[in-house]
């Protein structure tokens, strides 16, 4: 046999050399993005959790006073700023599908709508806890306005977060900075604002609605 006689393995070696671009399935992984930011999500859902059943065990322990004041709390509010993210999330999966098509503008356009909503968002947030500093309701007031606070001011600043983020994002795509071959800074910024959605998701009937 021609030792020149070119094998399926010496074949495989040599599109790869020719096209960086193509990687194996074993090496793409399971996780969409940049692994160093799924540590931070993955840290960061830990310290929420935390919180959560800190909030839960204390509320066992005084029921009469989380339910009264829960009663001042707006559900309203709080169901508008639910749908407002489920719905941002629906975005962001928008425009990540549009810059695996190769895309970039439209994903631009979807991340951009994702933005507008994490502003209203915002901007309701910002409307309640005027209301309760106006009340003279602060995290010194009682022990469920002390979680209630802190946990929705921590979550509050992961929006604003994740807003920058999708900024950055949006003004890459702009420039034409992804590709459907190259686009995981997409991805990244997606993963962190589902997590955003995921936490308020649970936050929300925690604090808002569970009595």
């Amino acid at each position: 046999m021609d030792a020149s006689t070119n094998t399926p393995d010496s074949v495989m070696l040599t599109e790869a050399q020719q096209n960086p671009n193509i990687k194996s399935e074993k090496g793409q992984g399971d996780l969409p993005g940049d692994l160093a930011l799924w540590i931070f999500i993955f840290a960061e859902m830990l310290v929420f959790g935390v919180l959560f059943v800190a909030y839960a065990f204390t509320r066992a322990n005084n029921v009469a006073l989380f339910n009264d004041s829960q009663l001042t709390l707006s559900q309203t509010s709080g169901a508008i700023n639910t749908l407002v993210l489920i719905t941002s999330s629906y975005f962001v999966v928008r425009g990540v599908s549009a810059i695996k098509r190769g895309l970039s503008k439209q994903c631009a356009h979807w991340l951009t709508g994702a933005l507008l909503l994490g502003g209203v968002f915002i901007s309701i947030k910002l409307v309640e806890f005027y209301a309760k500093f106006a009340a003279d309701i602060t995290m010194s007031t009682n022990t469920f306005y002390m979680f209630y606070l802190s946990l929705t001011f921590f979550h509050f600043m992961h929006v604003l977060m994740g807003m920058v983020i999708l900024g950055s994002i949006i003004a890459k795509a702009h420039r034409g900075g992804y590709s459907a071959q190259e686009h995981a800074g997409v991805e990244t910024g997606a993963s962190f604002w589902h997590m955003v959605d995921f936490l308020w998701i649970i936050l929300f009937p925690l604090v808002y609605i569970i009595r």
